[in-house]
């Protein structure tokens, strides 16, 4: 049996149907091709219900622990729930992925500066702030900090395309599009880009930087926000566990069932093969 939880609604900010949808549309491809597939809601997920596979949306501590303990036990849960804690801890992840060799926005610019929630993912605008200048930064940081939010990053803007990608890793599934193409905004940050110029570059070599920072990062149902300059060079400003794949849903979801069944064949094989030597 599959269990497919869903997202709390404070985890999808502007997004709460999309995110829904792709679950949903997950779940239906799984039972076309003759699995056994339920779903609940994040908030009423208790732990172990006998499932073979967790296909988890879910960010909150309790559920990211209830998963980790199942996973111990043998249990597939997609996405593994110590990648989707790197995801959800922006400082570490940024480091990784540097670390990694994966292009991230540097620290210092001259085009303003981007601060960001720290530790957990953005649940709402105030969470993403922009500041114009190098002066404007400490001002925006106290009035993050009075909100609550006591741990805050800080990166240069960059200046170029901005590219919204989505893949699921070892299946050959990868997209990419231009917000400023089709006007689709989360919190309209994206704007600060403006229209894009459509630079020529590498689509093989952004596809093998988001795996890179998909392998990195320790999960398999991926998105992210990368700027492409205009020479040709990208840079990851942004990476995500599991998106709503709003605009390539059904090709996402046949992805996704597909990476679920491989992890269960595997997984049916090590099984057989311990039987078979013990």
């Amino acid at each position: 049996m599959i269990l497919a939880i869903g997202r709390a609604e404070r985890y999808s900010p502007n997004s709460v149907d999309k995110d829904a949808a792709i679950l949903r549309c997950v779940a239906d491809a799984l039972r076309q091709d003759g699995f056994d597939v339920e779903t609940t809601a994040e908030a009423d997920f208790c732990g172990g219900s006998g499932a073979d596979v967790y296909l988890s949306m879910g960010r909150a501590a309790r559920t990211l622990e209830q998963l980790a303990e199942l996973e111990g036990k043998g249990a597939i849960v997609v996405n593994g729930t110590a990648g989707v804690a790197l995801c959800c801890n922006r400082r570490r992840l940024t480091e990784v992925l540097r670390q990694g060799g994966v292009p991230v926005a540097p620290s210092t610019g001259s085009h303003g500066y981007w601060l960001k929630r720290a530790s957990g993912v953005a649940e709402g605008p105030l969470d993403v702030r922009y500041a114009a200048s190098e002066a404007d930064v400490p001002v925006i940081m106290a009035d993050m900090k009075r909100r609550g939010i006591s741990d805050v990053i800080v990166s240069a803007h960059v200046v170029g395309d901005l590219l919204k990608f989505y893949g699921v890793r070892s299946t050959g599934f990868f997209r990419f599009y231009y917000p400023g193409d089709d006007g689709q905004w989360k919190f309209g940050d994206e704007r600060r880009n403006g229209r894009p110029h459509h630079y020529r570059f590498s689509h093989g070599a952004l596809h093998a930087m988001a795996e890179r920072a998909a392998m990195l990062a320790g999960i398999d149902v991926y998105g992210g926000d990368c700027i492409v300059g205009a020479d040709g060079s990208a840079c990851v400003i942004d990476f995500n566990d599991w998106p709503s794949f709003s605009r390539c849903r059904g090709e996402a979801a046949a992805a996704i069932a597909q990476l679920v069944a491989s992890r269960l064949s595997e997984d049916n094989k090590k099984k057989r093969a311990w039987h078979l030597v013990y």
